[in-house]
């Protein structure tokens, strides 16, 4: 398909996730430019976006730059940085954008455009973000699970909008829902977060072998029962299915699945755990709410973290 069939994208974070969705624009014919850091940048400048998928594998040619100046010309911005960079993403990507432009956060966290709007007074719509994938190397991505999103409004006004990014998004071969409940749907994933992310970094384990041992099932059925009822407490809505039923079937659909948290000590990196594990300790602590599970492991990769 031509440049002049698709709106030009840019993607702010182009770590795993980012390089993942906008590489499958990108090879779906649409306009995308990666912004990350000068090493991924100056490789996929060079050689193209590998994509190692569980579909195919293919290197992507697509532009890329060190710049958040180079969001001018995108009629639609993914949001992909980490939560502990929203704030300052934000602020260094208001002067950019164009006008009338989408921001669609791929984030975790329940949070984040409300923090998008206090730093920088954009509007952003949230995505629920459901992959495994990794960057293996500079300008390198794996993905070894699923790969949908789930986009919504908090206030139910911009259906048409939310529509056309979903249909976007399924021209590249990217499953994408608009849901009429997306603080349910973000808390549902953020139940899935809290029960992995730190497992899995704490055991160096992946989804599927800590889905199945039964040691560490208990411990993500009550990171789980606890995240949800934070939720409750909070007045959300949340998806009318058995969440820790879902949290073991996600270890089997991303049984290869390695969390973030985990790529992210073992890079020597800072976490977004505080985001995740300690968002749901802190709301908790606030509402009477009893976390012991996520606030133990949040205190234990904020362990690590600090001795990285």
């Amino acid at each position: 398909m031509s440049d002049e069939t698709w709106p030009r994208v840019a993607v702010l974070g182009a770590g795993a996730v980012g390089c993942y969705f906008g590489g499958m624009l990108a090879r779906a014919g649409a306009p995308v430019t990666l912004i990350g850091r000068p090493h991924h940048v100056e490789a996929i400048a060079r050689n193209g976006l590998w994509l190692d998928t569980l579909h195919f594998r293919e290197r992507v040619l697509v532009a890329a730059s060190a710049s958040v100046e180079a969001v001018r010309d995108a009629a639609i911005v993914l949001f992909a940085v980490k939560t502990l960079d929203t704030d300052e993403a934000a602020r260094s990507l208001a002067p950019h954008l164009a006008p009338g432009a989408v921001v669609l956060s791929l984030q975790n966290g329940v949070d984040n455009v409300e923090r998008v709007r206090a730093a920088a007074g954009l509007e952003a719509f949230p995505a629920v973000v459901y992959v495994a994938a990794a960057m293996t190397g500079p300008g390198q991505v794996q993905h070894t699970g699923r790969g949908d999103l789930i986009v919504g409004d908090h206030q139910g006004t911009n259906r048409s909008e939310l529509e056309r990014l979903a249909a976007l998004f399924a021209r590249a071969g990217v499953p994408c829902a608009v849901s009429d409940n997306i603080a349910g749907d973000l808390w549902a994933k953020m139940a899935m977060n809290c029960a992995y992310n730190a497992v899995s970094a704490l055991g160096r384990a992946k989804y599927g072998h800590i889905a199945h041992d039964p040691r560490s099932r208990e411990v993500l059925r009550l990171a789980v029962e606890e995240t949800t009822a934070v939720a409750r407490a909070l007045g959300v809505r949340l998806p009318d299915v058995d969440l820790v039923d879902a949290a073991f079937r996600l270890g089997e659909a991303m049984s290869g699945a390695t969390s973030s948290t985990a790529q992210d000590l073992a890079r020597g990196k800072r976490t977004e755990i505080d985001s995740l594990n300690g968002y749901v300790a802190r709301r908790g602590a606030e509402l009477g709410v009893p976390t012991p599970v996520n606030r133990t492991l949040h205190a234990l990769v904020k362990l690590l973290e600090e001795a990285g």
